[in-house]
């Protein structure tokens, strides 16, 4: 059994769901210790307990000490053999994406297609949106010939939660492909959303939207940010999601979530800024991206080579449990980072499952 110390670099649920996932793949039992040592809360919430208990659903596994607040536990991996339909509630605002990209590396093994329904927040701090997903790391990933959609069924935000999140995955045909991402060309489209539920009247969308526009016209750039007025989730709400594609390869993201007394100007401002941060950068990756795209990368068959805007310890994190499970190189000089995949394939090349 293979112990992993959670409180390493980000000490934060990233270890939980890459080590997990990595478990269930290469069929290494764990034993995990000081779960999200690091947080303001330690231990399990609720949201990383249902991707261990949805993976174990996946491979037949066997899961001990998984509780909210435990910070420790095991994970027996069984045998991959997924069903086509899932739906896993999370049971508060906890990430649907997050648990989304939890199972996505075994989803991508299965023998068949996959439909699974998430309940849960969908737009929080700490967190990918599911704007990100959808428009930044599923085009990668379709690069790297894994073929995935997500559909916001229902928005969900902080503090109640209870938005749908709809995930489709077809099986992979052979192992995934490595990516090479090195340069940045000139900035071809920037775009975005303002999405708003139940505060049309307040013109949260447009006020988010209007201030964001302001900013990058400053910086010498014009945004095409659709308006989007929900009137589905069960809360108010709102998110800004911005995007800016540089060239045909290279999408960039930056975003973030209403929250209480966070007004819609500081938001527009706040995701401007950051998305002018990355433009800035050179970067191939966006700070969201780069460590969510390691797993796949270490599992892909080829070296995959990214220039990324900030090394940060999600990065670090996604690195060392590519090599502790895998065996999978990688370098970080600067803002190069490269990664020698091994080609995983079930009870084929790579490590053998």
């Amino acid at each position: 059994m293979l112990t992993i110390d959670g409180s390493r670099y980000s000490g934060s649920g990233s270890i939980v769901r890459q080590a997990v996932a990595f478990s269930a793949l290469t069929g290494q039992p764990i034993h995990v210790v000081n779960a999200r040592a690091k947080r303001e809360k330690p231990g399990l919430r609720p949201q990383h307990i249902r991707v261990v208990e949805a993976i174990a659903e996946l491979v037949n596994g066997r899961a001990e000490g998984v509780a909210q607040g435990s910070q420790e536990f095991t994970f027996r991996p069984g045998p991959l053999k997924t069903g086509r339909h899932y739906s896993w509630d999370i049971g508060s605002a906890g990430s649907t994406t997050m648990l989304g990209l939890g199972i996505l590396p075994v989803l991508a093994f299965a023998g068949s297609r996959v439909t699974v329904e998430l309940r849960g927040g969908l737009f929080q701090d700490f967190a990918p949106s599911a704007f990100h997903i959808q428009y930044v790391l599923f085009p990668i990933l379709q690069g790297m010939n894994l073929h995935a959609e997500v559909e916001i069924v229902r928005p969900g935000y902080v503090p109640r939660g209870e938005g749908i999140l709809r995930l489709v995955v077809k099986p992979l045909t052979a192992p995934l492909r490595a990516i090479i991402r090195e340069e940045a060309d000139s900035v071809t489209r920037l775009w975005g959303i303002a999405l708003s539920s139940h505060l049309e009247e307040r013109r949260v969308s447009q006020r988010m939207a209007d201030t964001a526009r302001d900013l990058l016209a400053k910086a010498g750039y014009r945004a095409d940010i659709e308006l989007r007025h929900d009137t589905e989730s069960l809360q108010r709400g709102a998110a800004l999601a911005l995007f800016a594609d540089a060239g045909q390869a290279v999408r960039l993201g930056a975003d973030q979530a209403g929250a209480l007394r966070r007004s819609a100007e500081s938001i527009g401002k706040r995701v401007a800024k950051q998305l002018l941060d990355e433009l800035a950068s050179g970067a191939t990756l966006d700070r969201f991206a780069a460590d969510q795209i390691i797993p796949f990368a270490a599992l892909a068959s080829g070296e995959s080579r990214f220039i990324v805007s900030t090394v940060t310890d999600h990065v670090l994190t996604s690195t060392w449990l590519a090599e502790v499970f895998l065996g999978a190189q990688a370098r970080i000089n600067g803002q190069r980072l490269v990664i020698r995949g091994i080609g995983f394939w079930p009870n084929g090349e790579g490590v053998n499952r």
